[in-house]
């Protein structure tokens, strides 16, 4: 027991390390968009255009994602889980080390743009196969009865990370005038990657492949083609997952990423503090996520989610109006950030790696969970900056449009997990019935 105890220790510390490297070098990329690539890679004369422009490459890496989710998924559910966590991390490694010597606009032309946009495919595929891998390596170690508290451990490195990578980039910014954080402050933030692969992969490499996979390899059960069998015998779920993930995507990438380029061209805020609000968000975050993962062992996972993805839709309308009004009080621009991204997001993004990995069997599950979450991850995360951006001009600089799409998304996703639910416990009640007829 005390050896089952120590093995999942082992392998949720490597899933919450590995995953923090990952949404480090995948974020930081989100956080600088709109502070520098607008301005070095994209100069249109117009910042809404750039901004857009510097955008569409940070979406471009959502829809890499589902390729890579794919790619690493069949080889995960046909080779194993381990081996696929060591190859993303140096792929999504070195490509982030590599932006950080991509020449700019003013010196290469057009190649620059070209340079950054193929290292963000890059970027994409290698983060498309990571996610999935990180969070089954725990969920199935752990027993059935916390599995909600251990798959949620993980899930802890988007908040680390993106804490990392503002937190970087704003400490970069505070010790540094506008003219060397353009110049190279930003390169920093993208160059130190290196350090954190190098940490992340001796660790990988020192745990063992999952309970639950090795029982798949001594049955020979393994799905032939996981991508197929995954469309046949999981149509449903796969849908439903998509929708329950959407608010997730729009949330996270609103307040997290967005919100950033709002208070600094829009409200006006300095860009450290505005930085520094949603690191503080991200800290929150850290604490959270275990205690609504470890909820939904107690109460449901569906009914954990459900409720939270309808308050975050809900939420966003007083948090904008406050960052709006807050009367130039940082405080209150902060809470703004810290209260629906730390706590409210933290409801939905701690129960979804259980709930996702639970909507698929053992032989097609990184296949599944990494389909759902990364191809959802092109309309619910890779454009919401787009959208937002779009939404806040036709709304005059206003938020109101904004807010009501993250409802939208907030409702769709209540359905959704509303919906697994309730088709959880239809399939219950068959396999009962069935049970006591054979009986």
């Amino acid at each position: 027991m005390s050896d089952n105890k120590a093995a999942i220790r082992r392998v949720a510390i490597s899933s919450i390390i590995g995953a923090t490297i990952e949404w480090y070098d995948f974020f930081l990329y989100g956080v600088v968009a709109g502070l520098v690539f607008n301005k070095l890679y994209f100069p249109t004369g117009d910042p809404m255009i750039s901004t857009m422009l510097a955008y569409v490459t940070f979406a471009v890496g959502f829809v890499a994602r589902p390729i890579g989710g794919i790619l690493f998924g069949h080889f995960g559910d046909k080779i194993g889980r381990k081996s696929m966590l060591v190859l993303t991390m140096m792929i999504m490694g070195l490509s982030t080390v590599m932006v950080a010597i991509i020449p700019t606009y003013a010196q290469i032309g057009v190649w620059a743009p070209i340079s950054l946009l193929v290292l963000r495919v890059i970027q994409g595929i290698g983060l498309g196969g990571e996610w999935g891998g990180s969070v089954l390596m725990v969920y199935e170690y752990a027993p059935e009865s916390k599995r909600g508290f251990y798959a949620s451990l993980p899930q802890i490195g988007l908040s680390i990370g993106l804490c990392l990578s503002s937190g970087v980039v704003g400490l970069l910014s505070l010790f540094s005038t506008d003219a060397q954080f353009m110049a190279w402050g930003w390169r920093v933030a993208f160059g130190i990657s290196i350090l954190l692969v190098a940490v992340g992969s001796w660790v990988r490499t020192h745990v063992v492949e999952t309970p639950e996979f090795q029982m798949v390899k001594e049955k020979k059960s393994e799905a032939k083609i996981p991508f197929f069998e995954m469309w046949h015998t999981h149509t449903g779920n796969i849908l439903a997952g998509m929708g329950a993930r959407y608010i997730d995507g729009v949330f996270f990438n609103i307040f997290g990423v967005f919100s950033i380029t709002y208070l600094t061209q829009t409200i006006k805020i300095n860009r450290t503090e505005a930085l520094l609000g949603v690191t503080i968000a991200a800290i929150v975050m850290c604490f959270f996520i275990p205690f609504f993962g470890h909820l939904s062992d107690r109460m449901g996972r569906t009914k954990i989610y459900t409720i939270a993805s309808f308050l975050c839709g809900i939420v966003a309308f007083p948090a904008f109006w406050l960052m709006g009004h807050g009367g130039g009080s940082n405080t209150l621009v902060w809470l703004s950030i810290i209260i629906p991204f730390g706590i409210f997001y933290a409801a939905v993004y701690g129960p979804e790696a259980a709930l996702f990995s639970e909507l698929f069997d053992a032989k097609v599950r990184y296949t599944g969970v990494s389909f759902v979450y990364q191809f959802s991850g092109i309309f619910a995360s890779g454009i919401t900056p787009i959208v937002a951006t779009a939404l806040l001009k036709y709304g005059n600089g206003g938020p109101k449009y904004l807010c009501a799409y993250v409802l939208f998304a907030g409702v769709i996703s209540a359905l959704s997990a509303w919906w697994i639910g309730a088709n959880n416990r239809r399939a219950e009640t068959s396999v009962n019935l069935q049970f006591e007829n054979g009986r």
